[in-house]
């Protein structure tokens, strides 16, 4: 099971705050070079956030953001729709299985499985509600179907997945790295101990 310090979590929240508000897009301290990070911010949060409020937080300062949004572009209206509660859901499913996954989390290489599992299904269902939730449920559409939803998907999702995956290995790298510095540094202090 992976657990930090609480300072640690603290830092982690803090950075992961700061990527929320630098890639949000159309809002007024947006980045418009990087791809989105939301999804990998709720993921994220799960596995290395220990309080269940670390979900209630984000989802708070996702929705400020886009509020912001809101009120300065005409064009964020097309998003605000009846639809937007199913970010909720959306948002939940990949916080669930970033929290899944910690639990399931070795320090080893076997660790990758289940990262992939819970990656991966965090991602479908994230999916399935959020764009699912928007398709059928905003009105934006007129005749709304599967066929063309599925095109839809088919376009949309893999961007979404490429982001996922980006900031999600990001991530995987700097906690090895972290990870091998310190079991280094335990290692020298046995070996000085002795």
């Amino acid at each position: 099971m992976l657990t930090l310090p609480a300072r640690y979590q603290h830092l982690i929240g803090a950075i992961l705050a700061i990527l929320m508000i630098a890639t949000r897009e159309h809002h007024f301290a947006s980045l418009h070079n990087l791809p989105g990070a939301s999804w990998a911010i709720f993921f994220l949060a799960g596995v290395y956030l220990r309080s269940g409020k670390s979900l209630f937080g984000f989802l708070a300062l996702t929705l400020a953001l886009d509020w912001s949004a809101y009120l300065a572009t005409a064009e964020s209206e097309f998003c605000l729709t009846s639809a937007y509660a199913f970010l909720l859901p959306a948002y939940s499913a990949l916080w669930a299985t970033g929290r899944w996954f910690a639990a399931q989390y070795e320090g080893t290489w076997r660790t990758l499985v289940p990262f992939s599992f819970s990656l991966l299904t965090g991602a479908l269902l994230c999916e399935f509600f959020s764009s699912g939730g928007f398709y059928f449920f905003s009105g934006a559409f007129k005749e709304p179907n599967l066929i063309e939803f599925w095109q839809r998907e088919l376009h949309y999702f893999p961007l979404y997945l490429q982001s996922l995956l980006f900031y999600t290995g990001t991530a995987a790298v700097i906690h090895a790295t972290f990870a091998l510095s310190l079991q280094s540094r335990s290692s020298q202090i046995e070996t000085i101990s002795q």
